[in-house]
């Protein structure tokens, strides 16, 4: 079995290949059943969150232990001492096996370490057989920022030059490489709640090759971008409809949960919407809140990435057109990811 630190695996994962490979594996499919989410306790010998745990299992959800609470011996467990592990499998049959594994656990600040681990497992889809393993947030940032690309592909203007990334985070860190592998990115922007990082993202993009700066006034950023790419973990809206023009393409990737969310309802009037999957529609606050308030409904999806490769929907109809591409992921990217580093690296 290969085992591919982080570097290895973003090296072997360059956007010439990886979104091809995303468009093949969207219009091909593969099996994806629902995620497992569990609970891990950190240390296994605590007899108060033993109990608690009975207790829990005793009672109706949000009941107390009368009992628990008199026992002088008690006092309440510290459940941020829990991390939580997702699971998340694909497989394409007879061929390959895979399964992410992410490990969230927020108290690892205050031990100075970071908050989020990821792995990847490829295994040969007909044996079993372990064949690599894999940097599994290296595989989830750069299949993030080429599931963009693969959308901008077919809902992005043809001339589409000027890049406007808001954030500055890991996966607003790829945009930019992944964006260029469909379009012509001449200028990138960027803009970010802590001017020092959108600053300093924008020095290493140049340390780079690419003409890039940071911005200040996000509306006139906008004003002037043919994309907008947003990867934060905004909870209120970023971007306003009002300051996109005609024929921009709108990307947003930051909300993958109800309460999160980056652009206002005035970004999907009059706009084309298409998703990752159907499941963006369930998941994130971006499409449940102005669902909720009668801006659109489920059925004015025009399309998905499976439907776009497949050549099921067409993407943009007209210089003028809005766009907007809402994705929350799915274990199919990382699969089809983890295949091109598999392959890519074999002797």
């Amino acid at each position: 079995m290969r085992i591919h630190d982080a570097s290895a695996t973003a090296a072997a994962l360059p956007y010439a290949r990886l979104v091809p490979a995303l468009q093949a594996m969207f219009a091909r499919g593969c099996e994806v059943p629902a995620r497992h989410v569990h609970e891990v306790k950190k240390s296994g010998s605590d007899s108060n969150f033993a109990a608690a745990g009975c207790a829990a299992g005793q009672q109706a959800e949000g009941e107390r232990s009368t009992k628990l609470e008199s026992d002088p011996n008690f006092s309440e467990p510290d459940f941020s001492d829990f991390f939580t592990s997702l699971i998340m499998p694909a497989w394409v049959p007879g061929r390959y096996y895979g399964v992410k594994t992410i490990n969230i656990a927020p108290g690892n600040a205050r031990r100075g370490l970071p908050g989020l681990h990821a792995t990847y497992l490829l295994y040969d889809g007909s044996t079993g057989v372990p064949l690599a393993l894999m940097d599994g947030d290296a595989i989830t940032a750069r299949r993030t920022a080429a599931a963009s690309a693969l959308a901008a592909r077919w809902l992005a203007r043809a001339d589409a030059r000027r890049l406007l990334v808001v954030g500055a985070g890991r996966v607003a860190r790829e945009l930019p490489f992944a964006y260029r592998a469909v379009r012509a990115i001449e200028e990138v922007q960027v803009w970010a709640r802590s001017p020092a990082s959108a600053e300093a993202l924008a020095q290493a993009w140049r340390a780079e090759g690419l003409n890039a700066h940071a911005v200040a006034d996000l509306a006139a950023a906008c004003a002037e971008a043919d994309i907008v790419s947003c990867a934060t973990l905004a909870t209120e809206p970023v971007v306003h409809g009002a300051w996109l023009r005609p024929g921009t393409h709108l990307d947003l990737i930051g909300s993958f949960t109800p309460a999160m969310r980056e652009a206002d309802d005035a970004c999907f009037a009059g706009a084309s919407l298409y998703a990752d999957t159907e499941e963006a529609l369930k998941k994130s606050g971006e499409l449940l809140g102005p669902m909720a308030r009668g801006v659109f409904a489920a059925s004015d999806l025009r399309g998905t990435l499976a439907a776009l490769a497949r050549g099921q929907v067409s993407g943009r109809a007209s210089e003028s057109e809005r766009t907007v591409f809402k994705s929350v992921g799915n274990a199919l990217e990382d699969l089809a990811a983890a295949i091109v580093v598999h392959e890519g690296t074999q002797a």
